[in-house]
């Protein structure tokens, strides 16, 4: 009975550290300005590497069957960088003041589907650590 209670414990031991690495990204809230969606992502950094700057390009159907591609990004391209240490937890934005509104409310929108994904960890390399999308 010990031997099983010991491969027990090593499954459980071993499962957390599996699930421990990677950046996974799932939806945020919603909000409205000016009558238009403006969707956003949350980032959480379970990996060891720290992200200076994460794009997750999601491409939405709306109701009428017109799609649009939203920038969701964790800080300006070309700005301050906030990074996201290991453990963190960033929000992923469009920003407004560089790109075109979704123009559609929020429940117009029918599908989200990922399109692209930009990860650049410190020192401006790609990242090393898996990107997992649930939008």
């Amino acid at each position: 009975m010990r031997p099983a209670l010991v491969v027990t414990s090593g499954i459980l031991l071993a499962f957390p550290a599996a699930a421990a690495s990677g950046i996974e990204v799932g939806r945020g809230d919603d909000t409205t300005v000016y009558g238009s969606c403006v969707p956003s992502l949350v980032a959480e950094n379970k990996s060891a590497e720290t992200i200076d700057y994460l794009q997750v390009d999601l491409e939405l159907t709306l109701a009428d069957g017109a799609k649009r591609v939203l920038e969701l990004q964790s800080a300006y391209r070309e700005g301050i960088l906030y990074p996201i240490a290991p453990g963190g937890k960033a929000t992923l934005r469009q920003h407004l003041d560089t790109s075109r509104a979704l123009g559609a409310a929020c429940d117009r929108i029918e599908r989200r589907k990922v399109v692209h994904v930009e990860c650049i960890a410190a020192g401006g390399r790609t990242c090393l650590s898996p990107v997992s999308v649930e939008p």
